[in-house]
């Protein structure tokens, strides 16, 4: 039987070898955050810097591969949720979703006017998860569920904010976002009779 041709073998090990990079990167970025180092990855990953660097050409690219697989799983979470029978509780568990991959990974929050978050394709993710957001949040308020004027864009805006307020209590108290997400979720719900003095954001910028 016939091995593999050279030219086979040089791909199979390089889709290896990213895989084994982005599982690598992904672990080290959410334990350490945007700051660790390439070396690190490699290490973790089992590879030479060299092959970092042959997949990835910087460390913004290599985030932008983790943001936009991150972003990737909030998008199909909330598409799965936009059928939901309840509106109110589908929007609820995106929220949660969202919060979960902020905790679960310190650097989602940390790409803030990177170069990483204008990653073309990493933007086109984010409008992706806007728009997915906006759908989950107009079948709430159609119901009633939500007040008049929250966005799709409010809600993936206030994911980033549950994590931020909780960020200094999460080493002693993992679970001390889901106060915080209650906090936002009642005041997106509740009724007060009048209008927020704010218009809601045209569209949602980071950079």
């Amino acid at each position: 039987m016939a091995g593999k041709t050279p030219a086979g073998s040089a791909r199979s090990d390089a889709v290896r070898n990213r895989r084994l990079l982005l599982d690598a990167a992904a672990e080290a970025f959410a334990e350490g955050g945007v700051e660790v180092s390439i070396g690190e990855i490699a290490q973790r990953a089992g590879v030479g810097k060299g092959t970092v660097f042959r997949h990835f050409a910087s460390k913004d690219e290599l985030l932008a591969a983790i943001m936009l697989g991150m972003l990737d799983e909030l998008v199909d979470t909330a598409s799965g949720l936009t059928t939901a029978d309840d509106p109110g509780a589908a929007l609820k568990d995106f929220l949660t979703a969202g919060v979960q991959i902020f905790v679960r990974d310190r650097a989602f929050c940390e790409v803030i006017g990177r170069p990483s978050l204008q990653h073309a394709e990493v933007r086109a993710a984010i409008d992706r998860l806007c728009d997915v957001a906006e759908q989950l949040t107009a079948r709430a308020r159609d119901r009633g569920l939500v007040r008049p004027g929250i966005t799709g864009t409010d809600v993936a805006l206030l994911m980033a904010g549950v994590q931020q307020t909780a960020a200094p209590l999460l080493a002693a108290e993992p679970q001390a976002w889901r106060r915080y997400l209650d906090l936002v979720f009642d005041g997106i719900t509740a009724s007060t009779g009048r209008e927020l003095p704010y218009p809601p954001p045209s569209h949602l910028s980071l950079a």
